[in-house]
């Protein structure tokens, strides 16, 4: 990653963090099958991110960034399961991060003129 300041990449690789320390508590609670949805689904999307840092054209750029939405859109999901299952753990901040993260991608990929 470089220093510059990048909205998006410092967005995803904070959200990953709280990914794996999310997991971290869902395993702990032997929620082992959603940890592993989760921790899959929410640090793909910076991985995706980083990746299209280095595209070789704004072809390929939209193509990682479209993966990355597609990852956030599935970690959406994983986290309102979360939410909406009594046994399970639930942290707002969270859909909140990945909401905020869905709304950028989409912003980032719809100004792509190719």
């Amino acid at each position: 990653m470089s220093d510059r300041p990048n909205l998006i990449v410092d967005l995803t690789f904070e959200f990953s963090l709280k990914i794996i320390s999310f997991s971290e508590k869902l395993e702990a609670l032997r929620k082992f099958n959603m940890a592993n949805q989760l921790f899959r689904s929410g640090t793909s999307i910076g991985a995706n991110v980083c990746e299209a840092q280095g595209a070789q054209s704004k072809s390929d750029f939209k193509h990682k960034c479209k993966v990355a939405y597609k990852e956030a859109e599935e970690t959406r999901y994983w986290l309102l399961l979360c939410q909406k299952a009594e046994s399970y753990p639930f942290e707002q901040s969270m859909l909140d991060d990945v909401q905020s993260i869905v709304k950028v991608l989409g912003k980032i990929i719809s100004s792509i003129k190719e």
